[in-house]
C-alpha cells in the first residue's frame, strides 16, 4: 500500500493546511494537560504534519510502514531544514528508545487498524512509550462520515494526475474498502495507470473510548473536527486524547 501513491500523495493534498492542523494538535494536547517537549508520531506519511510540529521546537521522531513515504518525508524534512528521525515501524508494535510526552497518530492512521485487537495493540504500545502523565492524541474519520461514503464514487482530474475512487462497505463489520485507480502523466506525455486498495474501519466513539480504557488510559476526551468542543451527531472527524496514569 502507498508504494505508487507516495509519489502523488502530496500533489493531491496540496490544499490541506497542515501547519494549522499541527497547531490544533498542540492546543488539543494542552487541553489534556500536556505541554510536550518530546513526541512520537505514528503513520507520518510524507511528513506533512511532522515538519510543522518539529518547527514549533518539539523534539519529534516519526514512523510509517511505507518506505516510499518515509523517503519522501526525509527529503522534505531535509529541504525544510528540520531534523526529524524517521523510522519504518508498524504502529501496533511501536517502541521508543525512551518514554515521550506525547504519542500522535494523525490523518486516519487508526482507521487503518480494522480489528479490535489491532487497535488495542497500538493503544498498549503507545501507553508503554509514554511517560507517566503523557498523552496519546489521534484523529479518525467518524463512523458517520465513512458510513455516508459507503457506496460513493469520486473522480477528479488535475494537471498531470487523474483518479477514480469507488467505495464499498461491509455493513456488518463497518469495514470500508476504497478502490482507487490513478493516471499519472510521464515525462513523455503518456499516462501511467496504477491501482490502490485502501481498507479502513468506521470505529465508533464508544468503541474507541472502551478500548482506550482497556489499554490502561484515563481521562479519555473526544472532540469534534478541529475543535475542543464535544462532537456533534454527524461530526465528520473525531479527535481523541487519553492520558497514561
Amino acid at each position: 500500500m502507498y508504494e505508487d501513491f507516495a509519489a502523488v500523495y502530496d500533489a493531491l493534498m496540496d490544499d490541506f493546511d497542515y501547519p494549522a492542523w499541527a497547531a490544533f494538535y498542540l492546543r488539543l494536547l494542552a487541553a489534556a494537560g500536556c505541554a510536550p517537549k518530546t513526541a512520537f508520531e505514528c503513520g507520518c506519511g510524507t511528513g506533512s504534519m511532522s515538519i510543522p510540529l518539529a518547527r514549533t521546537g518539539l523534539r519529534l521522531a516519526a514512523s510509517d510502514l511505507s518506505e516510499d513515504m518515509l523517503r519522501l518525508a526525509q527529503d522534505k524534512a531535509r529541504r525544510s531544514g528540520v531534523m526529524i528521525p524517521f523510522v519504518r515501524m508498524d504502529m501496533r508494535e511501536m517502541a521508543t528508545p525512551r518514554p515521550v510526552d506525547a504519542v500522535l497518530a494523525c490523518c486516519d492512521a487508526v482507521n487503518y487498524l480494522t480489528r479490535a485487537e489491532d487497535v488495542l495493540a497500538f493503544f498498549r504500545a503507545a501507553r508503554r512509550s509514554l511517560k507517566s502523565g503523557g498523552v496519546l492524541a489521534f484523529d479518525v474519520s467518524s463512523a458517520a462520515k465513512l458510513t455516508a461514503m459507503k457506496d460513493a464514487f469520486y473522480g477528479e482530474e488535475r494537471e498531470g494526475i487523474a483518479y477514480l475512487w469507488q467505495n464499498r462497505m461491509d455493513e456488518d463489520t463497518l469495514v470500508i474498502t476504497m478502490d482507487l485507480t490513478f493516471f499519472v502523466e510521464t515525462e513523455g506525455g503518456l499516462f501511467r495507470r496504477f491501482q490502490e486498495e485502501h481498507i479502513q474501519r468506521a470505529h465508533t466513539q464508544e468503541e474507541l473510548a472502551a478500548w482506550l480504557a482497556e489499554a490502561g488510559f484515563v481521562d479519555v476526551r473526544v472532540c469534534g473536527d478541529r475543535t475542543l468542543d464535544p462532537p456533534g451527531p454527524n461530526e465528520q472527524r473525531l479527535h481523541l486524547t487519553a492520558k497514561k496514569p
